[in-house]
């Protein structure tokens, strides 16, 4: 392959700000791949997914195709607001490259594409091959999971193509996980002359905290965590409302049907007299766990990986990606296809440079023994 041309693709698509709720960055990163892959003659599609997010990205080479024999998946969100390439574009050295999504996951999406691009003619004609890139990973997959699940659902198996950890591994587990809004509705009144008349939405808010955080289970692995906490007005008025954003992740689903009952039935009940609390589910994805036929999808990757010369290991992990949909819908499906990279989600972010070449040689050694 030649790698000056592989970094200067993956410049194109870093140096956008595409945070999820940056539409138009998220618009343009969906131009240039869907020119990319027209350039190498497949069917390419832009899919709406409604005005709240932009648009997805879908590519075959079997358009009239009812079944795949795999969905490769990936997604063209980053976290990061506007503004962060202006302060940080992508830059590298001489080991690393750095920038705004740079292995989460922008890397990703062009081992798909060089992948493909170097599938000998024989398979490329035996095989339905399905990609599909969403908008809005970053926040859930709200959007756009029903749209990738039904793409899913056709397919022999999926291969989600995030980040390689940093020590090669690829993803065989990851947890599920939910997030909530909680608000908190009192009755202010002056601290100083009439306290008695108020109802305190932060008093409510904190005795929650202590009764969400028991609600977790260490062995299980199962947490909860309260991460935005918003509310009140002046220090002396008696706090009329609170909102919070609520975390849970969970290792098994059963964990988090347990967790969520208990959430309802906590906030139904309330932490306060006089203060309501609405719970409001904001997004979930359940956890992605290693069937008996993702096992077997597991021993051909190793296999694909001894051929290529690449040492496979896996790990599970606790962040969550596409790839906890597909495998809750009963679909083969492993994580971790792209190159090796950490730093996710921060200025730290980067990509193993020496990694790129050996993982697209593993993605289509993967894809060409399906």
């Amino acid at each position: 392959m030649q790698l000056e041309n592989y970094i200067e693709e993956l410049r194109q698509l870093v140096d956008v700000d595409c945070g999820t709720q940056t539409h138009d960055g998220v618009a343009k990163v969906a131009g240039i791949m869907g020119q990319l892959w027209q350039n190498e003659g497949w069917h390419t599609e832009q899919v709406d997914l409604g005005d709240k997010v932009g648009p997805g990205v879908f590519v075959t080479n079997k358009p009239q195709a009812k079944q795949f024999d795999v969905l490769l998946v990936g997604h063209l969100d980053t976290v990061f607001p506007a503004g962060t390439v202006a302060e940080r574009p992508m830059s590298q050295d001489e080991q690393r490259l750095y920038g705004p999504g740079v292995s989460d996951m922008k890397s990703g999406l062009l081992n798909i594409l060089w992948a493909m691009r170097s599938l000998a003619p024989e398979h490329r004609e035996r095989l339905a091959i399905a990609v599909a890139m969403n908008p809005d990973e970053e926040t859930g997959s709200v959007h756009s999971h029903e749209w990738i699940g039904d793409l899913a659902k056709r397919s022999r198996c999926v291969l989600v193509c995030e980040a390689a950890r940093a020590d090669g591994s690829l993803v065989k587990a990851r947890k599920g996980m939910a997030g909530y809004q909680l608000t908190f509705d009192g009755v202010a009144a002056h601290a100083g002359n009439e306290p008695e008349k108020g109802r305190s939405a932060i008093t409510a808010f904190a005795q929650s905290v202590l009764a969400i955080n028991a609600l977790a289970n260490t062995e299980l692995g199962t947490t909860l965590n309260v991460g935005v906490v918003n509310g009140g007005s002046a220090a002396n008025v008696v706090p009329a409302q609170v909102t919070a954003e609520l975390d849970v992740r969970f290792w098994q689903n059963d964990e988090y049907e347990r967790v969520n009952q208990a959430l309802t039935q906590l906030c139904e009940k309330g932490f306060l007299e006089g203060v309501t609390t609405k719970l409001t589910r904001i997004n979930h994805k359940p956890a992605m766990a290693a069937s008996e036929e993702t096992q077997l999808l597991m021993r051909l990757v190793e296999l694909a990986g001894k051929e290529e010369g690449i040492k496979v290991t896996w790990q599970a992990v606790g962040g969550g990606s596409d790839a906890n949909h597909t495998a809750a819908l009963g679909i083969p499906t492993l994580d971790g296809l792209g190159p090796v990279g950490a730093g996710f989600h921060s200025p730290a972010e980067w990509l193993d440079i020496a990694s790129i070449e050996p993982r697209i040689r593993l993605l289509g050694r993967v894809v060409s023994m399906l």
